[in-house]
């Protein structure tokens, strides 16, 4: 076995072979006998080690760097490329990002993050894999098919809950997959023998093991007991006191910025520089992040120009989005700085202060200019894509209708749900609210404002239905109704509006579809979304996927919403992570 792993597939002789021959053409390049690939001169380069700046140039050779302020006169070079005294750093990284849940496939989302700088993520797969069922282990290897030929290098997991043990153990001996994703903290509180199980093989199949550490909602005993056994990292802090304790209980820690709450990563970034914790403590991670999101905004070059703004040193902030990100999983041996040995990943800005990509490299090649990608990848993912499965056939509306859960005494008030899609970390996801009861009806009002109402609505049903009915503030619509559908890991609609017939008749032609998002008034489609990759992913172009987007907006304002942030359909489709959390859907 020993001998296998030293040697692996290819054999001992030829793998020594091949990197005789690197040594050797590094040695004969910097004695000027050989061509580099490039030399990108020019620069005001970013020492992430020393913390300074130099002027200089990088050296460039089979993808990585082989030479800082190489000698030109002897140095021959294939290309050459001037930097115009522009600020080179390293490529950007993603610490925690859920692959599957921002809907575009892996050259679709390609296209949105690496123009903004982003030329390495670690990410998440576990609702890809949950939505592909018995499928999993083939549909995974169908999603990391040609990864390599992706503009950005993934780094992956496998996944930590939603799936079953076998499909866990099958995709850890995946590539690009090098370890366990996050953990289920929830069912771990009772013991549960398959999380025993998962976090034993992520802890002997690379050993990486991400944390869905949750420390507002965990007791002392998990506080303490998933990183002793090995959770590496946590992303699941949401104000000072989160903070505080993910550091001090040894967690690497990623700081978020994704759909959510704006106000969320401004209190995190404003609580780091207030109790002067040290940078390398944090690394970013957007966690679920819309492609729409990425191009109207930014990515980890957004973050880090708004860590600046809150008070962080802007070398600090760059760091975080780079060395200590790669340091994290021991591989700031290959990225995370400029220098001889790394990757040629490498983003010329114009300041620190506030990230500006105009030209990102990766692996030496430029990939991206002005914040458009030059040579997009055509991949093609549609051996992934299904056939709808209706499962709402027998719906009736007035399964839809909102009952009280309690009325008081003198028949004038009603208890019931009210759900909050900014409600996860800093609100409440879910809680009962009194409101008006007149007429033998549940007036929808909170404090003075009308609020639309939701359903959450099993698609198939062994039985009765599960069905879940309350208020919603998130989505505001004077008629019609918006509905959105994910199966990870279970099968459920939820869908918004205010006419419990509408609403039915939404869900009934989105169940037509194998999953997405759907805007309907007086029952005509006003917008669609399909998701055709397991319900999870659009088969689509950036530009397509994008398009469909913002038409589900633009329907949604003609009914009345006024939106802000993150597409309706990206932040509707967060709701499902607490709605599982908290036993919504069953």
């Amino acid at each position: 076995m020993l001998q296998q792993e030293k040697t692996g597939q290819a054999g001992g002789t030829d793998r020594v072979s091949v990197h005789y021959d690197h040594v050797r053409a590094v040695f004969d390049i910097l004695s000027g006998e050989r061509e580099a690939d490039l030399l990108l001169r020019n620069l005001s380069v970013l020492d992430v080690h020393s913390e300074s700046v130099f002027q200089g140039s990088i050296l460039v050779y089979d993808g990585r760097i082989i030479a800082l302020n190489p000698d030109e006169s002897i140095v021959r070079v294939r290309e050459v490329f001037d930097g115009q005294g522009l600020y080179a750093i390293p490529g950007l990284i993603d610490a925690h990002l859920h692959f599957d849940a921002q809907l575009a496939h892996p050259a679709a989302f390609g296209e949105a993050i690496v123009p903004s700088g982003t030329t390495t993520i670690f990410a998440e797969t576990l609702d890809f894999a949950s939505a592909a069922g018995d499928e999993a282990v083939e549909a995974a290897a169908a999603l990391f098919k040609d990864y390599e030929k992706l503009p950005y290098r993934i780094y992956a997991f496998a996944p930590g809950k939603k799936t079953s043990v076998e499909v866990t153990d099958a995709m850890l001996k995946m590539d690009p997959v090098i370890g366990l994703g996050e953990l289920a903290h929830l069912s771990y509180m009772t013991g549960n023998e398959d999380d025993f199980r998962k976090s034993a093989l992520g802890r002997a199949n690379g050993g990486f093991v991400n944390s869905h550490w949750g420390v507002t909602a965990l007791p002392d005993m998990l506080l303490n007991y998933m990183p002793a056994i090995g959770a590496h990292n946590n992303h699941d802090v949401w104000n000072e006191d989160d903070i505080e304790k993910s550091i001090r209980y040894g967690f690497q820690t990623q700081i978020k910025f994704g759909v959510g709450s704006p106000e969320v990563i401004r209190t995190m970034l404003r609580a780091i520089v207030k109790r002067r914790w040290p940078a390398e403590n944090f690394q970013m991670c957007a966690d679920n992040i819309s492609v729409d999101r990425v191009l109207t905004k930014g990515h980890i070059d957004w973050v880090i120009s708004l860590a600046v703004e809150m008070g962080l040193n802007p070398i600090q902030a760059i760091k975080m989005g780079t060395l200590y990100s790669a340091r994290s999983f021991g591989m700031d041996h290959d990225f995370g700085s400029l220098a001889p040995g790394r990757y040629a990943d490498i983003v010329l800005t114009d300041s620190l202060s506030k990230i500006n990509p105009r030209y990102v490299f990766k692996g030496g090649e430029l990939v991206a200019k002005d914040r458009k990608l030059l040579k997009p990848v055509n991949l093609d993912y549609s051996v992934m894509v299904q056939e709808p499965r209706p499962g709402l056939a027998d719906l009736a509306a007035e399964q839809l209708d909102l009952t009280p859960i309690e009325i008081s005494d003198d028949g004038t008030r009603a208890k019931v749900l009210l759900f909050d899609v900014y409600g996860r970390g800093h609100l409440k996801f879910a809680q009962e609210v009194w409101v008006p009861f007149a007429d033998g009806a549940v007036v929808p009002e909170v404090d003075g404002v009308t609020l639309n109402r939701i359903s959450v609505v099993q698609r198939y049903a062994d039985g009765a239905r599960h069905v879940v009915n309350g208020l919603f503030k998130g989505v505001s619509i004077d008629r019609g109704a918006v509905s959105t559908f994910w199966p990870a890991p279970f099968a459920y609609f939820v869908v918004v509006g205010s006419d419990s017939a509408e609403m039915c008749d939404n869900l009934r032609q989105l169940d037509a579809f194998v999953g997405g998002c759907l805007v309907t008034e007086d029952g005509q489609a006003q917008a669609a979304l399909p998701l055709d990759i397991y319900g999870v992913m659009a088969d689509m172009s950036l530009a397509e996927l994008v398009d469909a987007t913002r038409s589900i907006d633009a329907a949604l304002e003609k009914l009345g919403n006024h939106n802000e942030g993150e597409p309706v359909v990206n932040k509707l489709l967060t709701l499902f992570i607490s709605l599982d959390r908290f036993g919504f859907m069953v």
